[in-house]
């Protein structure tokens, strides 16, 4: 540990290739000391929006009807750094807006898309959020367009209404009025495991009811259950053991259950072509100039 002190010592601290993590915390020195950070969470100086915005007042100068048309339109206007599936990124939206909701709980009222957290670590680098990234990156000429006064928040769950609409479905309706973090939350336990998709969250692994408090999930970095099956091999009973445990925990019955899995798995592709080992890091992990994007595909051409 002194040698690695020492390394640093005397250089220059703008060096390029120099991390500014890499030395030991004073955390790591005294594990039991206080912990502070939490307190700097919902402090309103840092707040970039300023101290006096109102997010609630703001969203009712938006122009609904623009910003739906604007989305309208996005569904259909494939790039070509990220073609639409089939010419029509509407699975994809889904998919995203699904996944900022799914990551709720009913233990502690943590997770959700309620603040936008979907944009920053770790959700924003989960496994199971594989290519969100994209769909974000897809929204963001929108959410530029319209600045404060519409959040992050309400633009990801709104583009997944107005993907179904697009599409021919006849919607509830929509609800503004979510308010954007700015930063990693700092107090939601997403679980213990240090390597992602790690399980160690049973008491015992044959009562899928033993998953750890708060905890909806059933792997680190997935938002529901393992699809390929319980710790990766296919096994219907139990994974419908784990739906319905995992899926009550996120506050649905069995009827909700079957719906949300039923009707989002209806449109867009299901898996990418191609063996999920040889992607890239995920965006957290990506080097600076992927630009805040992750999981570069080796194969082919690289999109979709």
């Amino acid at each position: 540990m002194a040698e690695k002190a020492s390394e640093s010592a005397g250089k220059c601290p703008v060096m390029h290739g120099a991390h500014t993590t890499t030395e030991t915390s004073v955390t790591d020195w005294w594990p039991r000391s206080l912990n502070l950070d939490i307190l700097h969470q919902h402090d309103r100086k840092p707040n970039p929006f300023g101290e006096d915005f109102n997010y609630r007042e703001e969203v009712k100068k938006l122009d609904v009807e623009a910003l739906k048309k604007d989305l309208h339109d996005l569904m259909t206007d494939s790039q070509d750094w990220w073609p639409a599936d089939w010419g029509h990124y509407g699975g994809l939206m889904i998919r995203m807006a699904w996944h900022a909701a799914g990551s709720y709980r009913i233990a502690d009222g943590r997770g959700g898309g309620g603040t936008g957290n979907l944009r920053f670590a770790p959700l924003n680098s989960w496994p199971d959020n594989g290519n969100l990234d994209k769909a974000r990156r897809l929204l963001w000429p929108i959410k530029k367009k319209y600045g404060n006064k519409l959040s992050w928040a309400d633009l990801i769950i709104l583009a997944g209404n107005v993907a179904y609409e697009s599409m021919g479905l006849e919607t509830y309706g929509f609800a503004f009025g979510r308010e954007d973090i700015w930063h990693p939350e700092k107090d939601v336990y997403w679980g213990s495991e240090k390597e992602w998709l790690d399980e160690e969250r049973y008491a015992d692994e044959e009562d899928r009811e033993s998953l750890e408090n708060p905890l909806a999930a059933v792997q680190m970095g997935l938002i529901y259950v393992n699809p390929e099956g319980v710790g990766g091999k296919p096994d219907p009973a139990r994974t419908a053991a784990d739906v319905r445990e995992t899926f009550a925990r996120m506050a649905m019955d069995d009827e909700e259950t079957a719906a949300l899995t039923a009707g989002g798995h209806t449109v867009g592709k299901t898996h990418g072509n191609g063996d999920a080992g040889l992607l890239g890091p995920e965006p957290e992990g990506a080097d600076v100039h992927e630009q805040g994007l992750g999981w570069k595909n080796p194969k082919g051409s690289g999109k979709g």
